[in-house]
């Protein structure tokens, strides 16, 4: 008998190369703790290098108080699992900007990757919006060269294209993030979101 998840869901994928600023989609039958439902954001590609990003959409459940000193809790932000790699390192992207946090790197239309660490914690002590402007991360995900390629060929991934509006990246998350990355793929990919996160729900 063949494979229901194959022969019912199975879409032919967009096999374009990778970039940097551009939006991986997990396949709804990818298991893997880290990826199951993810949406990652590429910050880093080279061909010859390989690609680095961080998932969008996992919280951990800590806060950034629980992390760090000398973060107020009444205006705390939610921190992210990036992915299984330097899990004793925090990052951040953001769409503030190299003028508010120095040091920041655009890598995408609309968004930037670090900066000054005590820039963004005054920024959010400083009381102003979290959500829509900067989300915190706790480990990254990294492709060695060609690997990434390969997994996009094996449609691992299918690749979202980036919002007009970038700074949307930096709302909503969990399940509901990678269904708006899904719906942005288009209607070849409407069986996609028949697929709950747990398996055992449907």
């Amino acid at each position: 008998m063949k494979d229901l998840a194959t022969t019912l869901f199975k879409v032919a994928t967009d096999k374009r190369a990778p970039h940097c600023g551009g939006l991986l989609v997990a396949e709804p039958f990818l298991r893997e703790s880290y990826f199951n439902h993810s949406v990652i954001s590429i910050i880093d590609y080279a061909p010859s290098e390989g690609a680095t990003g961080v998932v969008m959409n996992k919280p951990t459940g800590y806060k950034l108080s629980d992390l760090l000193e000398g973060v107020g809790i009444e205006s705390d932000a939610g921190v992210y699992c990036g992915g299984p790699l330097g899990q004793d390192r925090l990052y951040f992207i953001h769409s503030l900007g190299d003028r508010i946090i120095p040091g920041a790197r655009l890598y995408a239309p609309g968004l930037y990757v670090g900066g000054e660490f005590d820039a963004i914690i005054a920024y959010v002590n400083s009381g102003y919006d979290i959500d829509g402007c900067v989300r915190f991360f706790i480990g990254y995900s990294s492709w060695t060269d060609g690997q990434l390629e390969r997994e996009i060929e094996e449609e691992t991934w299918a690749q979202a294209p980036v919002p007009a509006a970038p700074e949307t990246l930096l709302t909503l998350s969990d399940d509901a993030y990678w269904h708006r990355a899904v719906r942005e793929l288009g209607d070849n990919y409407r069986s996609w979101q028949l697929i709950p996160c747990n398996p055992k729900m449907n």
